[in-house]
């Protein structure tokens, strides 16, 4: 039954009526996370990047207040140029649909909608966490991963985190971590974190099955699959600490916290990085987006067995 907020373009209604392959995207790092004309490229490289593998790229967003899957390029358009979006999560949909705003969905925003729509699949570049400013400071994307059923790929969480902080939550959520081909846990910009994952999957079938099996035991986390940035777009870990301490000190000192601090953060360190990180960033961004469609497919043979 189609809820009264969500509207499909017609290119997931097909898809979905199909029962083809579908990949959800985030849309805060079109709105919050890189400027105009950067946003709208890359928002277009990634939805370019799910279609090469076969699979139907679902960007989400708020336009008007209504809660949107699939955009056109038109819409990714007006939504990299609009100047006052708001920044979306579980708590906000409710103010952008009164508001009639538009806004960009987070991690969790954007699980939430998916979810709601039976997408199953879902790149993003890195998740929240435990901040290290605050051990109190704790993003809704780990709440949303220990109550969603959905596969999602990322790069590990964002490197400003707290990271055995935020592996610790997800293992005390019961949210398991898959290593991508490696059996370290990625520090987005970095391949390295010297950190375990909870299991290695080597091919996107692994992946489909094993999180067939999950959700087959009645488990309702999502499925949490880490994928290194490439070797040739990797920054290492003792290059990119220092200067992820000193923008940390630097949002302590200006008292920069909230929904401020990831933007602040990811800003100022791309400033120090001379923009390497942010280069680092885009890389791994559509390298999520290319192996999501490929667990799309393989989710898709599947799909009729799932108890979900």
């Amino acid at each position: 039954m189609k809820h009264p907020h969500i509207e499909l373009s017609p290119e997931i209604t097909r898809a979905l009526s199909m029962g083809a392959p579908i990949v959800a995207l985030e849309s805060t790092v079109i709105t919050h996370g890189l400027p105009h004309p950067q946003n709208l490229e890359l928002a277009r490289d990634m939805e370019k990047q799910v279609r090469e593998t076969g699979a139907t790229p679902a960007t989400v967003a708020l336009l008007d207040g209504k809660i949107r899957l699939g955009l056109s390029d038109e819409e990714l358009v007006q939504l990299s140029e609009s100047e006052s979006t708001l920044k979306v999560s579980h708590r906000d949909f409710a103010t952008a649909i009164v508001k009639k705003a538009n806004g960009g969905t987070t991690v969790a925003g954007t699980m939430l909608a998916a979810n709601m729509s039976n997408i199953k699949v879902f790149a993003t570049g890195g998740i929240g966490g435990v901040h290290k400013e605050s051990s109190f400071d704790i993003s809704t994307d780990l709440k949303a991963l220990a109550e969603t059923p959905m596969i999602v790929v990322c790069a590990g969480a964002k490197a400003i985190l707290d990271l055995p902080a935020t592996l610790e939550y997800l293992e005390t959520m019961g949210v398991p971590v898959i290593g991508y081909k490696t059996d370290e846990f990625p520090a987005f910009y970095s391949r390295e974190s010297g950190l375990n994952v909870s299991a290695r999957l080597d091919s996107p079938k692994e992946i489909a099955e094993f999180a067939k099996a999950h959700w087959s035991l009645g488990l309702r986390s999502a499925v949490l699959v880490t994928n290194p940035v490439p070797e040739t777009d990797s920054i290492p870990k003792s290059e990119m600490e220092p200067v992820i301490a000193k923008a940390s000190a630097e949002a302590m000192e200006q008292g920069i916290h909230g929904q401020a601090l990831t933007p602040f953060l990811l800003s100022r360190i791309s400033e120090l990085t001379k923009e390497k990180s942010l280069k680092t960033n885009l890389a791994l961004l559509l390298n999520n987006a290319r192996l999501a469609g490929e667990i799309a497919n393989e989710v898709n043979v599947r799909k009729k067995e799932w108890a979900i």
